[in-house]
């Protein structure tokens, strides 16, 4: 009897020992979480009225925090890995004094060596290379240290953002999710692409990520600069003066361009300020692309206002099939329901993992950066995104909107009502965290 008993009390012995552990982690989650939202500042509900609109002399200093924009912007807009990793390396590669880069994720594999090796090449020339990298997006098991220390070697300065370490709990859930590289001061790069393998390729498969990024030049990459300086400086204490960081620069475009930071150290999430405005403002269109869509009520509500005065309101989203974090998809997926009765129009994009952040209003106001719609992004990270304000940017962005759209399939109203229980149990386990995904 010894021998079939001692393998059961093993077994318990294994089950307990899990039990504990897993509730361990759980508490330790849920006590970063707290600390963390003790020391946020208090959130600002927007619940406002449609008063004035995108073409309205009032709707910039109402929607911009900061700064008013800036004009004279040059921009390309660069769909999927095919464009942005070739025009961000020639850029790396034709620096002459500084590359400042800063991004979620940066794993190993061949994106990351690409960037790896055009980093190095710069430094070793003399080049004054600063790298920052968020020490959850980038985590030692995806980015190897042998990377790391080819970088310093050659001369880079390589920084993690709050590093998760058991006495610093309070900035466990403050990350950096910024995406910005500027080179010497004079040419700027935001959007969302992360880098890494997935985001290969033109999103012609499952394994090619679709995203979006925007080369700047012109004075709206002093603001690129000045977003990267704020989290180089937090980490490192160093401060970045002179004109090798911040040079004059001529009117080299005809756009009107606005850099709006996130942070949560900050009285007023920045993207959600201009989001908000921007949606009761419209009149005839709002296009989002969100790859993480989870609006709160008071914005859901400003959604079906919108569609309630006959503005076009389209949202694309990634399909369940392809989303790379389900229990954001579940806990976004639970606020469909009233949108859609709403009028609000979504769409699942089928080919690959979606993984935009923009939107565009009234074929004038746009957006494209790192910000995602969601609570985590608005009041929890490091966020930038450019605002522009300029119908042939926006017309730009439409048609890529376009064939988007093309490549999607409608989620309906019916869809929702009769989706499995399975997504319906996910979603009730999900919604609460919704503030955290």
């Amino acid at each position: 009897m010894r021998s079939v008993k001692a393998p059961a009390r093993r077994r318990q012995g294994w089950l307990s020992v899990l039990t504990t552990a897993a509730l361990s982690v759980a508490a330790g989650y849920a006590l970063a979480v707290t600390v963390a939202k003790a020391g946020a500042p208090k959130r600002t509900v927007y619940e406002l009225p449609h008063d004035f609109t995108v073409t309205e002399p009032t709707f910039l200093p109402s929607a911009l925090p900061g700064a008013a924009m800036t004009t004279g912007n040059r921009l390309d807009l660069l769909e999927n890995g095919d464009a942005i990793f070739p025009a961000m390396l020639a850029a790396i590669s034709s620096a002459r004094k500084t590359v400042n880069f800063e991004a979620y994720v940066f794993w190993s594999g061949e994106v990351g060596t690409r960037f790896r090796d055009a980093f190095a090449e710069r430094a070793a020339d003399g080049v004054a290379v600063r790298i920052l990298l968020d020490a959850v997006g980038s985590p030692g098991r995806q980015l190897k240290a042998a990377d790391v220390d080819v970088l310093r070697r050659s001369g880079c300065r390589v920084e993690l953002f709050h590093p998760v370490k058991p006495w610093m709990l309070w900035v466990f859930n403050h990350r950096n999710h910024r995406r910005v590289l500027v080179v010497d001061g004079t040419v700027g790069f935001a959007g969302g692409v992360g880098f890494a393998d997935p985001w290969r390729g033109n999103a012609r498969s499952k394994d090619q990520w679709r995203d979006t990024q925007v080369r700047v030049e012109g004075p709206a990459v002093r603001g690129l600069q000045r977003a990267f300086q704020e989290n180089w400086s937090e980490v490192t204490g160093e401060a970045l003066v002179g004109d090798e960081f911040f040079p004059a620069l001529p009117q080299d475009g005809p756009s009107s361009v606005s850099v709006v930071p996130s942070s949560p150290l900050a009285p007023m999430s920045g993207a959600s300020r201009v989001y908000a405005i921007s949606l009761s403002a419209a009149t005839k269109e709002i296009w989002i692309a969100n790859s993480y869509f989870l609006p709160d009520d008071a914005t859901a509500a400003l959604l079906v206002a919108a569609v309630k005065r006959g503005v076009d309101v389209r949202v694309i989203v990634p399909s369940d099939e392809q989303n790379d974090v389900p229990a954001t998809k579940a806990a976004g997926r639970s606020t469909f329901g009233p949108l859609l009765e709403g009028g609000v129009k979504i769409f699942e994009y089928q080919p690959t993992m979606f993984h935009l952040k923009t939107m565009v209003v009234d074929g004038i106001f746009s957006t494209v950066g790192s910000a995602n719609f969601d609570e985590r992004s608005f009041h929890l990270n490091e966020e930038v995104n450019l605002f522009v304000y300029d119908p042939a940017f926006a017309v730009q962005m439409k048609e890529s909107y376009r064939r988007d759209l093309a490549r999607c399939r409608p989620y309906t109203a019916p869809m929702w009502r009769e989706r499995s229980l399975k997504k319906r149990v996910m979603e009730l386990l999900a919604t609460p965290f919704r503030s955290e995904l």
